[in-house]
């Protein structure tokens, strides 16, 4: 399979929760996880191997800060987004751990109090628009971790139409992640050498040019 994510074109669209049980029976190959993204079933590969370092870092962060009953993970669990027929996977969660007691393969995204998302080439329209949009909606911090840029952003404070709120900081400067978490972030260990920069930048425009 390749970088960029792949549309399950031939798949004919239907209710929500038919297509939720799509994404869930659907047999993907390891290292890869399926999301339903603006009304389609998407397959893309999860992080990058150099981006474990930075999301270690910013679970043991997180972790004394985090909710009473929530847990803070990278597994690769599938949560249904309220009111907005979207499943995605974060790269990163915090989620209250009853959540986790119900049958089946998707959690309740009710009970997301975080996630955060580390951009590729193949991630990063996603994180930025439809992502942005459905977590807006219900999930109380949303941190954009733009690995191309080297910068992150918190958003806050979510409502029917999104997010009122947001702050960014270049990688190496600390950033306040609002309430319920309420802590600064160290972000210098999330600064990749110039050579990995360069690498992403070299896959989008091969990526660009092959579109």
């Amino acid at each position: 399979m390749t970088e960029r994510p792949a549309d399950i074109e031939d798949f004919v669209p239907g209710a929500f929760e038919d297509m939720l049980r799509t994404v869930e029976e659907l047999d993907t190959p390891d290292g890869y996880k399926a999301e339903l993204i603006r009304g389609k079933i998407v397959v893309s590969p999860w992080s990058k191997l150099r981006y474990k370092r930075v999301m270690k870092s910013l679970r043991r962060q997180l972790e004394p800060h985090a909710p009473e009953g929530h847990d803070v993970d990278v597994a690769p669990f599938l949560f249904s987004i309220p009111g907005t027929e979207r499943a995605f996977g974060p790269d990163l969660h915090v989620a209250d751990e009853s959540a986790f007691d119900a049958e089946g393969r998707h959690a309740d995204g009710a009970a997301l109090s975080l996630v955060a998302e580390l951009t590729s080439v193949s991630t990063k329209d996603a994180d930025w628009l439809d992502k942005l949009d459905a977590y807006g909606r219900v999930v109380p911090v949303y941190l954009v971790l733009d690995m191309q840029v080297q910068e992150v952003t918190a958003f806050w404070d979510p409502s029917p139409k999104g997010y009122r709120s947001r702050s960014t900081v270049p990688f190496g400067r600390s950033l306040h992640v609002p309430a319920p978490f309420d802590f600064d972030l160290d972000t210098s260990g999330f600064v990749i050498p110039t050579e990995d920069t360069d690498n992403e930048s070299g896959e989008q425009g091969a990526a660009a040019a092959s579109s």
